[in-house]
């Protein structure tokens, strides 16, 4: 089936159905977590932040006053806290869709947890640790999905085999274009895997065009103030932003390996359809290649 010109009017009924959202206190996240929550799915909150996730819960409830929500404490920065958020999802009586949502953008060099640098640890390794560890469970659900957050990044981006960590260089812009081709190396290289393992799960990816979110925080400060009152002439606004995760996650006859972001001005902005990745998102080797480093990197190795 194909979606075209997806917004949330198209978001069907989820009564019955577990979400596990990351990134869920704020933008695109918590976006998808209300409309998610408002039309009866049971959303867990991904959250780095007890205040935050117990704030935006709030706000959920003041709309929705029956929604059932539950706050999962999860650092991707952080292997120990993926672990045990994934651990704490599997108590869950069943888990659907896994939407991996949250992710940085630009930061100034800096290194996780475990020793990664951040962007790459945290939007790729983060992601791919998670997943690796909820995917028996999702195997388990009805129609399970798993979500990978891309961006039009990955167009100018290119794994370096040679400096994975940034040990050598680093460059803020090119480090994050890194880190999406990345989710969407992973995502086609888990739906060919679950594919080639007749599994149920279904593996799609999304990106939001152009969205006002939090995400854009270490952009120049001056640059941000001079684009601030014309926002709204280019950019999704947050719940704009999220119409292709939703499409990802809970769009009617969604396919695996399919990709979905913005219809309109070149991808930037809009309701949802699929659109195509650079070619070398769907290149094999390097998706092979990354895979094996992922594996021994964050030490989670996948049942397919």
């Amino acid at each position: 089936m194909t979606i075209r010109n997806f917004t949330d009017k198209d978001v069907p009924d989820q009564s019955g159905r577990v979400f596990f959202v990351t990134g869920a206190n704020s933008g695109l996240g918590y976006a998808a977590a209300k409309l998610l929550a408002g039309r009866g799915a049971r959303v867990l909150l991904g959250c780095r932040s007890s205040e935050k996730a117990k704030e935006a819960m709030g706000d959920i409830r003041s709309v929705y006053p029956e929604a059932d929500l539950r706050f999962i404490p999860l650092d991707l920065g952080d292997l120990q806290s993926v672990r045990a958020a994934a651990a704490l999802v599997a108590e869950e009586p069943r888990l659907d869709v896994l939407l991996n949502n949250a992710g940085i953008m630009m930061p100034p060099r800096e290194e996780t947890v475990d020793g990664f640098e951040s962007q790459f640890g945290v939007n790729h390794l983060g992601t791919f640790a998670l997943t690796g560890l909820l995917l028996d469970k999702l195997a388990a659900g009805h129609s399970p999905r798993v979500v990978i957050t891309s961006s039009m990044a990955h167009r100018s981006g290119q794994i370096d085999f040679d400096d994975i960590n940034a040990d050598k260089s680093y460059s803020r812009w090119g480090r994050y274009a890194m880190s999406k081709l990345a989710n969407l190396l992973h995502m086609y290289e888990l739906d060919r895997r679950l594919r080639a393992g007749d599994s149920p799960i279904i593996a799609t990816a999304c990106h939001p065009g152009v969205a006002d979110t939090e995400l854009a925080r270490h952009f120049p400060a001056m640059m941000i103030s001079l684009l601030r009152p014309v926002t709204g002439l280019f950019m999704n606004s947050a719940a704009q932003g999220a119409w292709p995760t939703l499409a990802a996650a809970a769009g009617t006859g969604v396919e695996s390996g399919q990709y979905f972001g913005p219809s309109r001005n070149a991808e930037w902005t809009g309701p949802a359809r699929e659109v195509r990745p650079h070619g070398k998102a769907r290149r094999i080797d390097p998706a092979k290649s990354l895979w094996a480093i992922s594996e021994k990197m964050t030490g989670v190795t996948y049942p397919v």
